[in-house]
């Protein structure tokens, strides 16, 4: 069995591990896995574009009508969306209604996209711009 090479080489760049535990710190608070298994599942992705286009807090009731799922199956999928932060629940009576935390999940993916930014590799000048920075005195 061929052993493959590791990440770092097969890019023909040879990583350092002190540099990859240097790099990118920010990243590893920020990709939270339960807000990306919530967000995994394709019903649950139904159910908050639901939300989301409606503008206002649903019923379980109504959240069914969305998908052609069983109520219990959306009521637990709606339960795991609020656990990672992504819906907010309030109960009025026996009926609870789930509406989207516009804010914070704007929030977490601007400061994911921001961390995946820092991290990408900074590019060095090319040839062609160091060649006019040595010529324009």
């Amino acid at each position: 069995m061929q052993k493959s090479a590791s990440p770092a080489r097969r890019s023909g760049v040879t990583v350092k591990p002190h540099e990859t535990l240097q790099c990118c710190g920010p990243i590893d608070d920020l990709l939270d896995a339960e807000l990306f298994k919530a967000l995994g599942e394709p019903t649950r992705l139904k159910l908050l574009s639901c939300l989301a286009k409606c503008g206002r807090a649903c019923s379980v009731t109504e959240l069914t009508e969305c998908c052609a799922v069983d109520l219990s199956v959306v009521s637990r999928h709606l339960g795991v969306l609020e656990r990672a932060g992504i819906l907010t629940a309030t109960k009025e009576g026996r009926t609870v209604y789930y509406a989207v935390r516009y804010k914070d999940l704007r929030d977490a993916f601007r400061a994911i996209a921001r961390a995946v930014e820092d991290c990408r590799p900074k590019r060095a000048a090319s040839k062609r711009q160091t060649r006019r920075a040595g010529t324009s005195r």
